[in-house]
């Protein structure tokens, strides 16, 4: 069986991406207002622990939906191509390593804007599509070089903070780095949350401090790193999405990805049906980006996949799923090669930076 296709191609490989969302798949009354991307912002609401008492989570039953994926669906070929470039617009480039420079930085500001080669656009006729990656996302320190080389280009500048990736620094010196970053032209912030609160089940203490960074965020917006493979088990990993959500957060995302376990299908699923009850709760919509761990195009299209399934059309936009995942670029890059030649090119060939 094969899936509907978010970008469509044609017999002589002229790609078209699919801009515009198709609602009837999803969520089909979405409200828009003039700021990132359109969609109204989450205001959050009040923490309401009756909410938390009610979520259950069967492991057994996320793992047998997430082993249907790629059984039931096929995407090969002309659509593999169109859903691979798809997925080129959904990425967050990243180095996040303690050895950048400005110059590296610049580098994959550059990638971003163009993130496939000029030879490979005009052979699969994709050159009017000026497709580029959702966002650079960068420390503090690499802002100013990002900011100017991404100026003009609508491409997102993210920024980790919080004290990344382990979040132990103090509360006032976490607030004060988004505070920096947005200053320094950050429109997203990536936080990491307190892991002890969940471990403990403090969600008040959790909730307080989500809120407290969205408040710092101002107009940028925020994704909240979970780091769920240091959560313990799945409904851990539910209540917390859903704590975040109620205190603010635009996006939830599973990991920083420094992390042992990083994202995985099973807690990737827990996570999207945190966003659909909260949607069916509030009528608000959440962004969701799994990071670390999706580095080959299989294993994105399986992503695409479940965002498709389980929340709608909708959901396959860059301003509500994004990949924190950098060198999935080079393989798409590999892959798009490979079918517009039938050989895969060598890695070393798509560098990034």
């Amino acid at each position: 069986m094969s899936t509907q296709v978010p970008t469509q191609v044609s017999a002589q490989a002229s790609i078209s991406l699919v801009k515009s969302a198709d609602h009837s798949a999803g969520a089909d009354d979405a409200r828009h207002i003039d700021g990132h991307d359109g969609l109204v912002r989450n205001p959050g609401m009040a923490l309401d622990l009756q909410q938390l008492d009610k979520i259950r989570v069967n492991k057994s039953a996320v793992e047998r939906r997430c082993a249907g994926y790629g059984a039931r669906r096929s995407i090969k070929k002309q659509q593999q191509a169109a859903w691979l470039l798809k997925a080129i617009s959904l990425i967050d480039l990243t180095t996040l390593s303690g050895d950048d420079t400005q110059d590296r930085v610049k580098r994959l500001c550059s990638k971003a804007k163009k993130p496939v080669g000029t030879d490979l656009q005009r052979r699969l006729g994709i050159e009017s599509l000026n497709l580029s990656t959702a966002a650079v996302c960068v420390y503090h320190e690499m802002l100013d070089a990002a900011c100017s080389s991404l100026a003009g280009t609508g491409i997102h500048l993210a920024a980790v903070s919080t004290g990344f990736p382990a979040g132990l620094s103090p509360l006032p010196l976490r607030i004060a780095e988004i505070e920096y970053s947005v200053a320094a032209g950050a429109d997203e912030i990536d936080i990491v949350i307190s892991r002890r609160h969940v471990l403990e089940g403090n969600w008040q203490a959790l909730y307080d401090e989500v809120k407290a960074f969205r408040k710092a965020c101002g107009s940028a917006h925020l994704k909240t790193i979970l780091a769920t493979g240091e959560l313990g088990h799945l409904a851990n990993v539910a209540k917390a999405s859903m704590v975040c959500m109620m205190a603010g957060a635009d996006f939830i995302k599973t990991s920083t990805g420094k992390e042992t376990e990083n994202a995985t299908l099973p807690v990737s699923l827990v996570m999207v049906r945190m966003i659909r009850d909260y949607y069916k709760l509030t009528g608000c919509y959440i962004g969701f980006k799994p990071a670390g761990g999706v580095s080959d195009s299989k294993t994105a299209l399986l992503y695409m996949t479940m965002m498709q399934e389980e929340l709608g059309r909708r959901w396959l936009e860059p301003d509500l799923f994004r990949f924190g995942a950098s060198s999935l670029l080079g393989d798409i890059e590999r892959q798009l090669d490979h079918y517009d030649s039938g050989y895969y090119s060598a890695a070393y060939r798509h560098a990034l930076a």
